[in-house]
């Protein structure tokens, strides 16, 4: 098994940018310096917790502060993006990582972005926008034919080349044919990692899941893969998780719970999702009373904490619960004091994964 990261990045509203955006980059060195071999930085325009809009530019910075570590934009959310525009952007960048990208995409979850680019939730098909938009940037990475393309919420046009000027559409990425494609999954029943099996694309899993809810997603995504004939692979599953790692199961209860993990949860998480009906993604059981779903709660079924002992067995028992994956995403937050983010990256890198590893 592996081992990543995946970062919103989560600050709370009122944080100074200018401060934060070094601090999210400064872990990327760190984690590069770790061994860490993956890092997926979130877009979000319009939630202040989750603070970068503009994922490929953070990685253009992070990618040239690092030697070995790839990343990933985790996603980037279609809805947002006019496909012609984001089609060069990501192909600039695979350039400019030398190949150290990939790329994920998504329909978006949030419903102030829908409004800031003028998308109906209610009534827009954002799944169908964002498998078109996919294609469509394929497209003008493999093919870019002159003609209009349009599907009713983006349009552009590829002009017809003037070849004795240099007139055409040119850029392709660095990676063939284009960077590796992922998609995130929410529901235990995603139709979008479906539509990941479907196409070859790699399933991310997000971490808001309780445990016993991740089978689903590999249930989907063999799903889709099997209308294709397409071989899925558990080697390219993610599934990101909450971690916190100290010397003690004792020491690690505490801190999570009355540091940041506890915070960002409390203050964040437990008061966004009731407010987007959305709070059933964290119950065992839709019968559950939202009043149980309590950082105690969370500490058992969603998050991992303990020991390098305790994680390395909870992080087995979701490997054998689940069948199998590849890449553990360890969830990002700004620790604070920082050094017990470094102490527990440290741990699960250098303490964890080999116990992991030699079940």
């Amino acid at each position: 098994m592996k081992l990543g990261y995946f970062t919103m990045p989560l600050h709370p509203p009122g944080s100074d940018f200018s401060k934060t955006i070094v601090e999210d980059l400064d872990q990327m060195v760190t984690l590069d310096w770790l061994g860490y071999r993956e890092a997926w930085i979130g877009e979000h325009f319009t939630f202040e917790w989750e603070n970068i809009p503009n994922p490929d530019l953070f990685i253009a910075h992070a990618a040239a502060i690092t030697k070995r570590i790839r990343f990933g934009t985790g996603v980037s959310c279609m809805p947002n993006h006019n496909p012609a525009m984001l089609a060069h952007r990501i192909a600039q960048l695979d350039h400019q990582t030398q190949g150290r990208l990939m790329w994920g995409v998504g329909s978006s979850s949030t419903p102030g972005d829908y409004e800031l680019f003028g998308f109906d939730s209610e009534t827009d098909d954002r799944r169908s926008f964002t498998l078109e938009s996919v294609k469509a940037i394929q497209e003008i990475w493999r093919d870019p034919k002159p003609g209009e393309y349009t599907n009713g919420h983006w349009k552009f046009v590829i002009p017809d080349p003037v070849e004795e000027i240099g007139l055409k559409l040119h850029l392709k990425p660095f990676q063939d044919p284009h960077p590796p494609i992922a998609v995130g999954g929410v529901s235990s029943n995603s139709h979008t990692l479906e539509i990941a099996g479907q196409n070859g694309w790699i399933p991310l899993s997000i971490n808001l899941l309780p445990i016993d809810s991740l089978r689903g997603h590999w249930e989907s995504y063999s799903r889709g893969a099997d209308k294709t004939d397409i071989l899925p692979d558990r080697e390219n599953w993610r599934i990101a998780r909450d971690i916190y790692v100290a010397e003690t199961d004792e020491i690690a209860r505490r801190e999570a719970k009355e540091g940041t993990l506890g915070r960002d949860y409390e203050k964040y998480w437990l008061k966004l999702l009731p407010w987007s009906n959305n709070l059933d993604q964290f119950k065992l059981d839709v019968e559950m009373p939202d009043d149980e779903i309590t950082l105690d709660y969370l500490m058992e079924n969603v998050w991992i904490v303990g020991s390098p002992e305790t994680v390395a067995l909870k992080i087995r028992a979701i490997f054998e619960k689940t069948g199998g994956f590849g890449t553990l995403l360890a969830m990002g937050h700004e620790w604070k004091p920082r050094k017990q983010w470094i102490d527990s990256m440290t741990l699960l890198a250098d303490e964890v994964m080999p116990q992991v590893n030699s079940f």
